[in-house]
């Protein structure tokens, strides 16, 4: 069975929430079964078409975008997109012919998947959020299994599709505690200096960026040094700051692990990816959910882990009246930071990317 020459289509982009999860699947799959023949399917023009081909994977490109949530003209184009993207998608399907087909969210999976169980191909949706999007709504209908990382989903899809698995993560992520002396070389840190890790998505969050700038001094008066990770959009607006000392603003972080281990503090926001990363890790959370995305998600995956009394959570309308206090309450209190890391990591699922293989194994020995 290992020897046989699978093909695997995967689809799954927009940001690095919906990219990396498909990787991880296609790596473990890989390992599985190294006669296999990959290919994913993103939307031009997003990050996808970089990130899939340094991973090692081919990957096609679809014309399509998402719905603007505000009033946009660029929303005049969707139906004309979806329609090019359906057609290249069966143009892609017919081609490729897959064994199985499986969609982590982001544009380009809603016709790919769509295609795909439109033409009795066994396929797999894995839904990372609390609450799901509009494609995987649909999409349930079609597809074989739903893998999900929270509870309470039944609300959503049909019962009997369902297998909670959790979120593919990086695998070097399981023992960053090991690294910690490392980590700290690694970026040059001070010793007895607290380190704050801020994450805003692979392509940044404009909010919590200004936050971190307008609170420098505060965190410098903190003793605090910093791992900014402001995104990719405004790198160039905040790479200033790593002319200041206990500073360090990056673009994006390729050694995730090492910023997690080198950490004692994170402010996050709260995608899906981010969410169970910071299950695995441990460390005690600050949470800025971002409101700007459908349904607003991000509040509700933050949600399932406050309610555990696994982390904090400050609303972006929030910031400037509650982040300077709840920090300092934070910094303060290392029994609270102490339980924070503890409850959080009770609830992470490390074998995610494991047993959604395994889901997908077994559709591809029907």
């Amino acid at each position: 069975m290992v020897n046989r020459k699978y093909k695997i289509i995967l689809s799954g982009g927009g940001t690095g929430g919906h990219i990396y999860p498909a990787i991880a699947i296609a790596n473990e799959l890989k390992s599985r079964f190294p006669g296999a023949e990959f290919l994913f399917v993103g939307a031009k023009d997003r990050m996808e078409m970089e990130k899939v081909p340094q991973a090692g994977y081919d990957i096609e490109g679809l014309w399509i975008s998402g719905i603007q949530r505000k009033l946009s003209l660029k929303n005049l184009a969707f139906p004309l997109k979806l329609i090019s993207s359906i057609w290249s998608a069966r143009s892609i399907i017919k081609s490729f012919k897959p064994d199985v087909a499986i969609g982590t969210g982001g544009f380009a999976s809603g016709p790919l998947l769509y295609v795909a169980a439109s033409s009795n191909i066994p396929s797999l949706i894995q839904e990372q959020n609390s609450y799901p999007g509009i494609t995987n709504k649909l999409l349930s209908k079609k597809t074989q299994k739903i893998c999900v990382a929270y509870d309470g989903l039944e609300r959503f899809f049909p019962r009997e599709k369902i297998i909670k698995t959790g979120n593919p993560v990086r695998q070097d992520l399981l023992d960053v505690d090991s690294k910690i002396v490392e980590a700290k070389e690694f970026f040059n840190l001070k010793h007895g200096k607290y380190t704050l890790l801020v994450l805003g998505g692979s392509l940044g969050a404009r909010r919590v960026n200004e936050l971190i700038e307008n609170k420098l001094d505060f965190l410098d008066a903190q003793n605090i040094q910093i791992i900014w990770q402001c995104g990719k959009l405004y790198y160039q607006q905040y790479k200033i700051y790593n002319n200041t000392n206990n500073v360090q603003v990056y673009e994006f972080l390729n050694n995730m692990d090492f910023a997690y281990a080198a950490a004692d503090v994170v402010i996050s926001r709260a995608g899906a990816s981010s969410v169970s990363e910071l299950c695995i890790v441990g460390k005690p959370v600050i949470f800025i959910p971002s409101p700007n995305v459908a349904e607003d998600h991000q509040t509700k995956n933050a949600m399932a882990i406050v309610n555990n009394d696994a982390a904090m959570l400050i609303k972006e309308a929030d910031l400037d009246v509650d982040f300077e206090n709840k920090f300092s309450q934070l910094i303060a209190s290392p029994e609270k930071q102490k339980k924070l890391g503890s409850n959080i990591k009770k609830m992470a699922l490390v074998h995610a990317t494991t047993q959604i293989a395994d889901e997908v194994e077994k559709l591809l020995n029907k």
